[in-house]
C-alpha cells in the first residue's frame, strides 16, 4: 500500500458523521473512488490531502504520518491535490501559477520556476505558459490543475471529480493524459461516472454513506455485474448493485 487512511472519523455537524471510523488503503497505480453525491468522497480525499483534519484517526503515505509541522510539510510535498474547482490566479501567467503552487509546497522560488515548464509540458500546455488562466477552456483549466499537482514531484495525486462539466472530447483527452502520467505517478480519482472505467483504472473503491461495500481490481468489480447486463454497461450495472437508487 502507498496511502492509508486509518480509523478516520469526520463530521460537518456535531453528532453527524460523514465518515465514521473508516479505514482504507490505496495501492500503487490508478484507483477510481466511486459513490453518489454526499457519500463522503470529497471529505475522504480532503483528509488524505491534509486539507481537512479528521476528528480522530490518521493518514499515512509510505508510513509517513503528518502529525507534526515538519512531517506535514514532507507529506504534502509527496501528495498532489486537485479539488473540484481549479481557479486561475489573477495576474499570473500559467508558468507563474504552476511555480507558485510549487512554492506553496515548500520548493524554493528557483526550483519551482524551473520545474513549472516541464510540468506544463507533461499536461500538454507547454506552448501556453505565457497565457493567463482566464484564457483557458474548462479542459485546459483541469490540465493546469494537474500541472500544479505534479510540479513538486508528487508520488500520489488525489483528484476530486476532475471530469465534471467536461464534454466527451475533453474527457477523452483527460483519460489519455492520466494514462500517460500513470507510468510514473499513482492516482486516486473521485467520480460518480463509470464511463471508460476499465480503460483508465487498475482498482475500484466504492464509498456509500461512509462505508466501503467494495474494494478490488477493476476486473473483479466488473465480474459482479448481473449476467444479463449489456456488454457496454458492465461498470454501470456493477455499480448499481452496490449503490441502490443510483444509475
Amino acid at each position: 500500500m502507498i496511502l492509508e487512511v486509518s480509523r478516520c472519523t469526520f463530521g460537518y455537524r456535531r453528532g453527524v458523521h460523514v465518515l465514521d471510523n473508516l479505514s482504507l488503503a490505496f495501492e500503487r497505480g490508478c484507483t477510481v473512488l466511486l459513490g453518489p453525491n454526499g457519500a463522503g468522497k470529497s471529505t475522504l480525499l480532503g483528509i488524505a490531502a491534509t486539507a481537512i483534519n479528521p476528528v480522530s484517526g490518521q493518514v499515512s503515505l509510505h508510513g509517513l504520518i503528518p502529525d507534526s509541522a515538519k512531517s506535514r510539510k514532507k507529506y504534502r510535498r509527496r501528495v498532489g491535490w486537485l479539488p473540484q474547482q481549479v481557479r486561475p490566479v489573477a495576474g499570473l501567467k500559467l508558468r507563474e501559477q504552476v511555480a507558485y503552487a510549487g512554492w506553496l509546497k515548500g520548493m524554493s522560488r528557483r526550483a519551482a520556476w524551473d520545474a513549472a515548464a516541464p510540468a506544463l509540458d507533461r499536461v500538454g500546455l507547454g506552448g501556453l505558459g505565457e497565457r493567463t488562466g482566464r484564457q483557458l477552456s474548462g479542459g485546459q483549466l483541469r490540465r493546469l490543475g494537474i500541472a500544479q499537482t505534479l510540479v513538486h514531484g508528487a508520488r500520489v495525486v488525489l483528484m476530486d471529480e476532475p471530469t465534471a462539466g467536461l464534454d466527451p472530447h475533453q474527457r477523452g483527452v483527460f483519460r489519455d493524459l492520466i494514462g500517460e502520467l500513470a507510468q510514473t505517478t499513482s492516482f486516486v480519482v473521485s467520480t460518480h461516472q463509470t464511463e471508460d472505467l476499465a480503460e483508465i483504472f487498475d482498482a475500484v473503491v466504492i464509498l456509500d454513506q461512509g462505508v466501503v461495500p467494495f474494494q478490488g481490481p477493476v476486473s473483479a468489480f466488473l465480474a459482479t455485474a448481473p449476467a444479463n447486463a449489456a456488454p457496454g454497461r458492465l461498470a454501470e450495472a456493477a455499480y448499481a448493485g452496490y449503490v441502490r437508487g443510483e444509475v
